[in-house]
């Protein structure tokens, strides 16, 4: 039998596990019964990894299945499945991590990463004591799902994507290009620490993507839409999102059409719900990140206690938030999530942590260290990163600007993160004037600093949202899923700058 095979028989049988038994349940069979990685393993593991001595030593074992399917133009382009597995081993003394992993879950090449990962301590052996037991933790649950979206047959998603291109081509005929591309992934995870913590978990993902470009003449515009997170089947059937999605997308590049060249220089900023939290994670929740400040790189460095944003800024992050894109019942290191305050009227309370972090600030690991698979080793990162409501109507909120901008959506943007400079760019914007939205704009910037845009937080809204779970985050060459979220804000002056 090939590899190839096995890895398509395995997949086989984790899916099934994952019908049949609970979450922790699938995850104990797969990697115990199917692989044989039973506790005197993963004793062995442990000691090899920690023989040159160390402070701390955790494994991790991945086993995921991942799906796409890409329709461009009535094709379908792409449609492809992937295995990915392994387990990466991990030793920590002090500040230094020694890390590697193998893609084959047999002992001798576990042993061997193991003794590589070992290779950064030089402290002594450290043996686990007679004594010690594993204790077979169970977090809360915080995406249950029946039916995971990887259950659906290649051909329903198929006609899934069809009916959302069909839509979005039907909204308008200025609509000439559309692209659908649906991601599904289920990922069983087990972190095993030397502290004798075992974890397991079931981490089910989706997201739909639409991209619409409208032409009329000369004049060529793209609008998108999207939709995610650790969500089943069950979310699939509560709405027709081909349709929605379809629809959306094509309206936004129809809207984008009329939009005209935006104005440049100091003026007020109104922030939209949900999707402009984007500025947030990366103008304030990337600075945040607990290594930056332990290496005294961030903006906000030493500024626990001291004033760093406006009064009415609470921010917080959390894995808790139920079904959300950035939700983890417990982070890569085997620390439950929680919601941790950032931010608290203005006040910076707290840092995001990995252990490593953590232990540098003499404090308690937030449940923020994430990888993106077995083959990276965990670094603070963000979960799902928001702003907390207020008390102002979104329209009292617009209505107070003279003239200025209102941003809808963004494409992303860049951020410096040792003095917080950063540049955005919407996608989505309306020019205000005299207190209302009056035409969309186009081809422009958001130029500031995080903390001192923070300080111009003058209204905020009661009409917090979380954004569609579509975005993925970068750092040091790891991508992660995150959420972000918003209410409507208002920044009283900020730079905006013509492209």
């Amino acid at each position: 039998m090939n590899s190839s095979q096995i890895s398509l028989e395995t997949s086989n049988i984790a899916q099934h596990l994952t019908h049949t038994l609970s979450a922790e349940e699938a995850v104990k069979q797969l990697f115990e019964v199917q692989m044989g990685i039973d506790q005197q393993v993963l004793r062995q593991l442990l000691n090899t990894a920690l023989h040159r001595g160390g402070d701390f030593a955790d494994i991790y074992f991945e086993y995921s299945t991942r799906n796409s399917v890409v329709m461009e133009d009535g094709i379908i382009k792409n449609s492809a499945v992937a295995v990915v597995s392994g387990v990466g081993i991990r030793v920590v003394q002090g500040d230094q991590t020694g890390y590697a992993y193998s893609e084959d879950f047999a002992l001798k090449p576990m042993l061997h990463a193991a003794r590589s990962a070992a290779a950064i301590a030089s402290s002594g052996e450290v043996l686990l004591e007679d004594g010690f037991r594993f204790n077979e933790l169970l977090p809360p649950n915080y995406y249950p799902v029946l039916e995971t979206v990887t259950d659906l047959e290649l051909l329903q998603k198929i006609e899934l994507v069809k009916r959302t291109e069909a839509a979005a081509k039907a909204f308008d005929e200025k609509i000439v290009r559309v692209t659908v591309a649906v991601m599904d992934a289920l990922n069983l995870t087990q972190v095993i620490t030397s502290e004798g913590s075992i974890l397991r978990d079931t981490r089910p993902m989706f997201r739909m993507n639409v991209h619409c470009v409208s032409q009329e003449g000369k004049n060529i515009q793209n609008g998108s839409s999207g939709i995610g997170g650790r969500v089943g089947l069950e979310y699939l059937k509560n709405a027709d999102h081909a349709v929605i999605l379809g629809e959306q997308a094509a309206s936004e590049a129809i809207l984008l059409l009329s939009a005209v060249q935006a104005p440049s220089g100091l003026m007020p900023v109104v922030l939209g719900p949900a999707q402009s939290g984007i500025l947030l994670h990366e103008a304030v929740g990337h600075p945040l990140e607990a290594d930056f400040n332990r290496k005294g790189s961030s903006a906000y460095s030493g500024r626990i206690g001291e004033k760093v944003a406006s009064e009415l800024c609470t921010i917080f992050d959390s894995g808790t938030i139920p079904h959300e894109r950035g939700a983890l019942n417990f982070d890569d290191e085997g620390v439950p999530s929680a919601e941790n305050l950032l931010i608290e009227k203005g006040v910076l309370r707290n840092y995001m942590h990995d252990r490593i972090s953590a232990r540098h600030f003499r404090t308690n690991p937030s449940g923020n260290g994430r990888r993106e698979s077995y083959a990276h080793y965990p670094i603070p990162r963000m979960t799902s990163t928001f702003l907390a409501q207020g008390e102002s109507e979104p329209e009292e909120i617009i209505g107070s600007i003279k003239k200025g901008v209102y941003c809808q959506e963004f494409s992303g943007g860049q951020v410096d993160i040792s003095n917080g400079d950063f540049v955005f760019v919407p996608t989505v914007a309306w020019l205000i004037e005299d207190g209302k939205k009056i035409v969309p704009i186009k081809n422009f910037t958001l130029i500031g600093n995080g903390p001192d845009s923070m300080s111009k937080v003058s209204m905020v809204g009661n009409d917090f949202a979380m954004s569609e779970g579509i975005w993925t985050c970068g750092k040091e060459g790891q991508n992660v899923p995150v959420g972000v979220g918003l209410p409507t804000v208002l920044i009283s002056e900020m730079t905006v700058g013509g492209m």
